[in-house]
């Protein structure tokens, strides 16, 4: 029960939405290219991941010093069904600000 709570809550915030819609999109990405497309302070950005981290969308692998998310796989069909309800959404993703170089973020 604890799990389908946080999965729900982590849905209840625009925000969260744009953040699935935009790793869903673009795939896995470097967590200071998200800063630069989503124009997010770093803290605001890291506390949204964490929580859809932390419900079961997301995975994070880490390159070096950088973080790398993206949609997890396999999700279980509550989440699934939850990310193709968000692909119906008219959400104006903004566009993909890549500012690492080679795999190296310049932030």
């Amino acid at each position: 029960m604890e799990v389908f709570l946080k999965s729900v809550s982590a849905l209840n915030d625009e925000t969260r939405i744009l953040i699935l819609r935009f790793l869903d999109v673009n795939g896995e990405t470097c967590v200071c290219d998200l800063q630069a497309s989503l124009e997010m302070i770093q803290s605001r950005l890291s506390r949204h991941l964490k929580i859809l981290k932390d419900a079961g969308f997301l995975r994070v692998e880490r390159k070096g010093t950088w973080a790398y998310y993206s949609i997890r796989s396999p999700l279980d069909r509550f989440r699934s069904e939850a990310l193709e309800e968000i692909k119906c959404l008219p959400i104006e993703l903004p566009p993909l600000r890549k500012i690492s170089e080679n795999g190296e973020c310049k932030i």
